[in-house]
């Protein structure tokens, strides 16, 4: 993510709250699935010991790995994710990827709000098809998706506030998602 996608901080608290939701499902699975985790020695110790402990001390210990889960790289978690998903089916990996996506709607939308506000100040016409940063990066993201189509509806929206532009956004961005998920 380049410095215009940084996540805000309360994306950052969503994402650290889905994180310890996947740390304490991991907890709850049997010590013989638990085995088979795809992650270092460490954290599946303290998984295994996680899912013995209750009230106060489970919550802490799963807070600390979580923790040590964010200092990780992404694939890692990534594979938790797969990981979980394939014993417990698609709900948590489809609950992260809709958040995801509703972030990348978010800075989009907020990225038009802003040059909307910018030409407004510096008193110049903001046409439709405007140069956005955050469209090209979803273009390098998502391969084939309409950047154009993308652009004109969050200028819509900065124009209107009218939902019905962000939720089609949000529909072409879960489009090209599944995409790149099933390719055919």
């Amino acid at each position: 993510m380049t410095a215009d996608m940084q996540p805000s901080r309360s994306e950052r608290k969503r994402r650290v709250k889905q994180l310890e939701k996947l740390v304490e499902a991991l907890s709850r699975l049997p010590a013989t699935v638990q085995k088979t985790i795809p992650c270092n020695d460490e954290i599946r110790n303290l998984l295994h010991e996680a899912s013995s402990l209750r009230g106060g001390a489970g919550k802490r210990l799963l807070k600390y790995i979580t923790k040590i889960l964010r200092n990780e790289k992404g694939e890692t978690i990534e594979e938790l994710y797969d990981f979980l998903s394939r014993r417990q089916g698609t709900n948590l990996q489809e609950k992260k990827e809709f958040h995801e996506i509703e972030y990348l709607r978010d800075a989009l939308l907020n990225e038009a709000i802003e040059q909307r506000q910018a030409a407004k100040e510096q008193q110049t016409d903001w046409e439709e098809d405007w140069p956005s940063l955050v469209a090209g990066q979803l273009g390098e993201q998502f391969p084939g998706i309409d950047q154009k189509a993308l652009v004109r509806l969050a200028w819509l929206y900065a124009g209107t506030r009218n939902h019905r532009h962000s939720r089609e956004i949000f529909r072409l961005l879960r489009a090209a998602q599944e995409r790149l998920r099933h390719p055919h």
